[in-house]
C-alpha cells in the first residue's frame, strides 16, 4: 500500500540522483545541503524536493546529470563495411545490428560512412541528438586518417586556412602528422561541421586521399580501447560534458 508521500507528483529529488549513479542516496542528501544541486537552474538546498525526471534539467558541481529514466546513451566502435542505420532493407550490416537485442528504440548521432571506422553514438534523446548534429553547434570530431604521399609543412596551415571544395570552402580546426611507415603517413585532423564525406573530399583536395579513416572523438566523448563492434555505456561525467559543449 502507498503512503500519502509516494502519492505526491514528482520523485524525491535525492532519489532521483541517486538512481542516475551520482552517489548513495544519503551522499545524495549531502550533496543538496552542500547547495551542490541546481534543478532547472536554481539551486536546492531543501530535502524532498521533487521533480519529474523526464522534463528536470539538473546539474551538479554545475555539470547536467541524465535523470530521465528512459533515456540511454551508447558508445559504439563502428566497424569498416558497416552501415550507419538502424536497419537495411537489402540486409547489409548496420549498426542496427549491435542493439537490436535492446528495448529501447535507438537511433544513431550523425553518421560515417560504410568504409569509414569508429566513434558513434547512439541515444534516444532526440534533444541531444538534434544540438550534436546541427552546425550551429560546432562539435567537434577528431578523426585518425592514413593518407600517402609527403605530407608538407605547412599542410596544417593550409587546411586551417580553408580549402575550396564544390560545395563552398571546409576548414580543418586542428591537424598533425601522428605517425610514419614507409609511404603511409598517419594524420588526426579535428573538425566541427559535418557534411558528408567532408574528412575524405578535404584530404583528397590537398593531393593525400585517405586510405583509413576513423572517428576517435565527438566532444568530450573518445573511442578509447573499445573494441570494433563493442558497445559501451557513456558515463554520467561524457553525458554532462557533450550537454555543456551544445548549451547555449
Amino acid at each position: 500500500m502507498n503512503s500519502k508521500d509516494d502519492d505526491l507528483p514528482g520523485v524525491r529529488l535525492q532519489k532521483v540522483l541517486a538512481a542516475a549513479g551520482v552517489a548513495s542516496r544519503r551522499a545524495c542528501e549531502e550533496l543538496i545541503a552542500q547547495g551542490r544541486v541546481e534543478v532547472d537552474g536554481w539551486i536546492v538546498r531543501e530535502q524532498g524536493v521533487r521533480v519529474d525526471p523526464d522534463r528536470a534539467v539538473v546539474k551538479v558541481d554545475g555539470a547536467r546529470i541524465s535523470v530521465k529514466e528512459t533515456a540511454r546513451y551508447l558508445v559504439v566502435n563502428k566497424p569498416r563495411g558497416m552501415l550507419s542505420a538502424m536497419s537495411d532493407s537489402d540486409g547489409r550490416p548496420c549498426v542496427g545490428d549491435l542493439v537490436e537485442h535492446r528495448a529501447e528504440r535507438l537511433f544513431h548521432v550523425g553518421r560515417l560512412d560504410a568504409d569509414s571506422e569508429g566513434l558513434l553514438l547512439l541515444t534516444n534523446d532526440g534533444e541531444l541528438a538534434h544540438r550534436l548534429t546541427h552546425p550551429s553547434y560546432g562539435v567537434r570530431k577528431i578523426y585518425l586518417a592514413e593518407v600517402t604521399g609527403a605530407v608538407a609543412k605547412d599542410l596544417g596551415r593550409v587546411l586551417r586556412a580553408g580549402v575550396e571544395l564544390d560545395d563552398g570552402v571546409a576548414q580543418a580546426d586542428s591537424f598533425r602528422v601522428v605517425g610514419r611507415s614507409g609511404a603511409r603517413v598517419m594524420v588526426e585532423i579535428g573538425l566541427h561541421e559535418g557534411r558528408k564525406h567532408i574528412v575524405r573530399r578535404l584530404l583528397a583536395a590537398v593531393g593525400h586521399p585517405v586510405q583509413r579513416l576513423v572517428r576517435t572523438e565527438i566532444g568530450p566523448v573518445r573511442l578509447g580501447d573499445l573494441r570494433p563492434g563493442k558497445i559501451r555505456p557513456l558515463t554520467q561525467r561524457e553525458i554532462g560534458e557533450l550537454f555543456a559543449a551544445v548549451e547555449r
